[in-house]
Parts: C-alpha cells; structure tokens; sequence
C-alpha cells in the first residue's frame, strides 16, 4: 500500500493499516528512542506510548514533514517526557532522604547562648544562607514558603536551611567554647 493511502486509511481508524504502518517504523523508532532511554524495556515502553500519540494525533499530520520525521519528533517528545518525569521523581526521593536527615539531626543551641546572639550570628552568615535560615528560624516560615518567597525551589530551601544551620551551629560552639571543637 502507498504510504499516504496507509496514512489516509490509519485515519480512519483501520486497524490493518495501523499495524502495517507500526511494523514499518517500529525498528526505527525503537533505536530513537533508546538512544535517549539507554535502557532497553524504557525505549519500548516510550515508543509504545508514542505510536499510541501518534495514531490519535494522526489528524494533525499534514504531509510539511514526511511521515518518519513527524513520528520521529513525537518519540524524541515521549522519550523527554519521561525523562523529565524520572528526574521528578528522583527529586522527590532526594527531599524525602534530606528531609529525613533533616528530622533526625539533633539541632539545638548550647545552653545561655541568648536569642539575640543567635540572630547576631544568622547576620553573619554568607547571604545564600543567611535568609533561607531567617525565615526559617525567626520568621518559622517552611520550605514551600521560603522556596515562593526567594525564588527557588523547596529542595533549595531545604538545601540551604541544612547547610545554614550546620555553618550556625559551628559559629555558635564557637562562640560557646572558643575554639569550634
């Protein structure tokens, strides 16, 4: 069958002509998208997804491109997309294990250390540090808050605060004992 009667026929939702068209560009599409998979069951799955896009999209084709390269650009669009996702989720475990390190980390002030004296030393904190702690800290505002308010994402905030705590707590020992040890 001639590619745009195969086209015109897939269309009309003629299932023989979508399999013909599937087995024609399959093998390509598979290697698209593996090299941005690099893993063998995620390419098939992204392609899978893709030729199911590309059937019910199949409308917008107009023939500007050739058919190869339209179907080309919707894998490379699925493959990103999932991509995208994967990199969200590995976000949301990496906040998730800091957030728990977080939990677990024994933060406190040596005793007769004033509030005062603390504020003193938020103040002389490096700035990336100093306002996630502030708010923190004084103001009690949590990560969802700090991240609107400047600008950043919460795994920032909670980045930030960490670090700005643990450079805190040094100043403060130091302050307490002298020598930071």
């Amino acid at each position: 069958m001639i590619q745009h009667k195969l086209i015109d026929a897939c269309k009309q939702n003629s299932r023989r002509a979508q399999l013909q068209l599937y087995n024609k560009y399959c093998d390509g599409m598979y290697y698209v998208a593996l090299r941005f998979m690099r893993d063998t069951m995620e390419a098939e799955d992204a392609m899978q997804e893709a030729f199911i896009k590309a059937f019910e999209k199949l409308h917008q084709f107009n023939g500007e491109v050739t058919f190869g390269a339209w179907l080309k650009r919707i894998v490379i669009n699925k493959c990103l997309d999932k991509l995208k996702a994967k990199k969200l989720e590995l976000v949301a475990i990496n906040e998730q294990m800091l957030g728990t390190v977080e939990d677990e980390e024994n933060w406190q002030i040596e005793d007769g250390v004033s509030v005062e004296e603390v504020k003193k030393k938020i103040e002389n904190l490096p700035e990336k540090y100093k306002y996630p702690l502030m708010l923190y800290l004084v103001e009690g505002y949590d990560h969802e808050e700090i991240s609107e308010i400047l600008n950043i994402t919460q795994v920032a905030s909670r980045t930030l605060v960490h670090r700005g705590k643990k450079k805190l707590q040094d100043e403060l020992k130091t302050l307490s004992n002298g020598t930071g040890y």
